[in-house]
């Protein structure tokens, strides 16, 4: 069996009308479970795209979802499985679940068109960042947040810079302009700075400062960056109500290293952190969230 962690959402608008697959969601949870609801994973005879979490949780899901691949004659009806994440599951977990099992291809194309458009929708209630600078420490939050799910707007001028293939969460923007970027930039949208020329940070800041309903606003840098970028922003009429939002430095308390590796995890639990606090948007996880008193 091949495991990817490419998107189960990615990977379902590649399936051909010959490929047989199961969508499995997490439709409800109850207590401790390694995933939420809203949660997805493709299976097709050979490889699972995702996850729901792993373990026998998971070794179960996926096998229900092979034994009906293998099945003579599809059946379009979907299949419900409730799990208690116990001993039986060799699991500590203590909550439960329940899964919704889909063979995608019993869907008709229209089916199909409808179902991406909602989970397209879906996706775009994901945080959106909007990260410039290509250079080694935005590689190496790129290659950590591809894993997350969120949305990032990615830009730098250097398009070579950029990965050849990349997951769809992620959009690449090669622009002389990156200004451009910001004032259409999402409605309480992240951003992230750390081009390679600080003059261009400036710019980018006292842009972002000025764009109205932002989440949040980072700068990579160190004590001595900030205090003269809010003087050169001061003299280009920032306020100083506006500056207190500029973050930097950047990253969570306590990881004091410079690599860019390390930079990158930093600045990922920081943005975590954020994005935790974000109420659930998921409609799956807010409709179907279920009592102590059911499952």
């Amino acid at each position: 069996m091949q495991t990817t962690s490419t998107n189960w959402l990615e990977s379902l608008r590649r399936l051909t009308p010959a490929d047989k697959a199961v969508l499995i969601t997490v439709t409800a949870v109850k207590g401790s479970t390694p995933r939420g609801a809203g949660t997805r994973m493709l299976v097709t005879a050979n490889t699972q795209y995702d996850t729901i979490g792993g373990g026998h949780l998971e070794w179960k899901a996926i096998a229900s979802a092979r034994l009906w691949l293998a099945e003579t004659s599809a059946d379009a009806t979907p299949r419900h499985i409730d799990l208690s994440l116990g001993p039986s599951l060799g699991q500590c977990c203590g909550g439960a679940l329940s899964l919704c099992l889909e063979r995608v291809d019993c869907w008709s194309y229209q089916d199909l068109q409808h179902k991406l458009h909602d989970y397209q929708q879906e996706q775009a209630r994901l945080p959106h960042l909007y990260l410039f600078g290509a250079g080694h420490v935005g590689t190496a939050l790129v290659n950590i947040l591809q894993y997350v799910p969120c949305r990032i707007t990615w830009v730098d001028e250097r398009d070579h810079l950029f990965p050849t293939e990349l997951p769809d969460n992620i959009i690449t923007e090669a622009t002389d302009t990156p200004e451009a970027v910001i004032s259409s930039a999402d409605k309480d949208a992240y951003f992230l700075v750390m081009t390679h020329h600080h003059g261009l940070d400036l710019i980018l800041s006292e842009h972002i400062l000025r764009q109205p309903d932002v989440a949040w606003f980072g700068l990579i840098g160190s004590k001595t960056k900030r205090a003269r970028f809010e003087n050169r922003l001061q003299e280009r009429g920032i306020g100083q109500h506006q500056r207190p939002n500029m973050v930097c430095p950047i990253g969570v308390s306590g990881i004091s290293g410079k690599e860019p590796g390390v930079i990158a995890v930093a600045v990922a639990a920081q943005l975590l952190q954020l994005w935790a606090k974000r109420p659930t948007l998921s409609p799956i996880a807010t409709l179907t969230r279920i009592s102590d008193a059911t499952l």
